[in-house]
């Protein structure tokens, strides 16, 4: 006896197609900018890797290491289903916090910061995959209490605790880049799922209040932001990194002093291969470097968001609400790196996401990445034929007419 399998009861698990279907949009842009970011990343280090390391294509080699990990992760991801991730969001979010607290205990401390476990020849920062792993519980959080978040004060309070512990343990490594990440990607799935406008207002208030107090409770953290309003003020000091990021912009003009010509990267700009790459890339491809960079992070977003609306059509609310997150995170973090290299923004110490040098920021990208091209796999932007859409051994009514009226028409001869 053959069981009827009806997809509308059941819309998160995903139909079969006749081919393995893929956003070409986001998966071109996001190889296209993995693979300028190797090219800026070989440009920007070559003089502080031949002067360190004795190899001028020492952090070309690694970073390329990270994004074979990166894109091998993000292969395996598209083959899991996102029923899954669901499941496991619960366990991720919960080896995050296992995470965040080992490494203030057994991290390695760099230019003052506690942010890296050692694991072999890598270094793990945890702070990128309490990210990702956020916006998968959060995901299916809004899916569980979604009635709760929307009805009620404390569904919407609980999320923010557990955001309030994260940003806690992440101050003390200190990253205070990452806290602002989680929590404003946190606040605005939050919004897309449906928080009343006056509840909205009372946690995004609260939140800009404690980031506020955040920010000006530590020295250092005062020093960058009055640095950040006029870094000429003090060009050799606390306005060092910005100035010379600015000079680069300037340097850069239209159409920039070509690939590889950069002069703020010889020793005048610190972190040039890191947290200022854009900074080298407005140097040496100019303006159109810099449209191109932005519009394509844009168009990352914007696909980000297209998914997630087909998912949401399909009615997997867990997909589209993931989906979501990892656009605004991927959005919010791109817009802070580029705020802070043109000086719109004060210092935060992030990367820019599939650009950057960094094992655990390039990895975890590719896996973000990968994780929107599985939502689109299961739910298609453009809607296939009926027949496309077909479960394997379930026969659709059209099939079953089609295929009784072709036996009739054989006993009619």
């Amino acid at each position: 006896m053959n069981t009827r399998v009806i997809p509308a009861l059941r819309p998160h698990l995903p139909t079969r197609q006749s081919r393995y279907y893929v956003d070409m949009w986001l998966l071109g842009i996001a190889l296209l900018l993995i693979a300028l970011g190797l090219v800026m990343v070989t440009s920007a280090s070559v003089s502080i890797a031949e002067r360190q390391m004795a190899d001028s294509f020492y952090f070309f080699w690694r970073q390329s290491t990270h994004v074979v990990i990166g894109l091998l992760l993000g292969y395996s991801i598209l083959h899991v289903r996102l029923v899954y991730w669901e499941r496991l969001g619960s366990y991720l979010l919960l080896a995050g916090f296992v995470l965040l607290a080992s490494v203030l205990i057994f991290g390695r401390e760099v230019n003052g910061s506690v942010r890296w476990l050692a694991v072999g020849p890598f270094n793990l920062q945890p702070s990128e995959l309490i990210k990702l792993f956020m916006v998968v519980y959060m995901a299916g959080y809004l899916v569980r209490r979604g009635d709760e978040v929307r009805n009620s004060i404390k569904g919407f309070l609980k999320p923010m605790a557990l955001v309030g512990m994260i940003c806690m343990l992440l101050l003390l490594e200190p990253d205070f880049g990452a806290a602002v990440v989680i929590a404003a990607t946190v606040v605005g799935m939050m919004f897309l799922a449906g928080v009343r406008l006056w509840q909205f207002g009372i946690l995004f208030s609260l939140m800009l209040a404690s980031l506020a107090f955040l920010a000006i409770s530590s020295p250092y953290r005062v020093e960058r932001l009055t640095s950040f309003v006029n870094p000429w003020e003090n060009p050799f000091d606390s306005g060092y990194q910005l100035t010379q990021a600015l000079i680069a912009f300037g340097r850069g003009e239209w159409f920039g002093v070509g690939l590889g010509g950069s002069v703020q990267k010889l020793f005048y700009l610190p972190e040039a291969h890191t947290d200022f790459l854009f900074a080298v890339l407005a140097e040496e491809l100019g303006l159109l470097g810099v449209v191109l960079v932005i519009a394509l992070f844009a168009v990352i977003v914007w696909r980000a968001f297209v998914i997630g609306r087909a998912a949401m059509r399909d009615s997997n609310y867990f997909a589209a609400y993931l989906s979501f997150g990892i656009g605004i995170w991927l959005g919010l973090q791109a817009f802070i790196n580029l705020g802070v290299n043109m000086g719109i923004l004060p210092t935060k110490g992030l990367t820019l996401p599939l650009m950057s040098y960094g094992g655990s920021s390039i990895v975890v990208s590719c896996m973000a990445c990968a994780l929107l091209l599985r939502v689109s796999h299961e739910h298609p932007i453009e809607k296939q034929p009926a027949a496309r859409r077909r479960i394997p051994g379930v026969e659709s009514k059209t099939n079953t007419r089609t295929k009784a009226k072709s036996v009739k028409g054989r006993r009619r001869i």
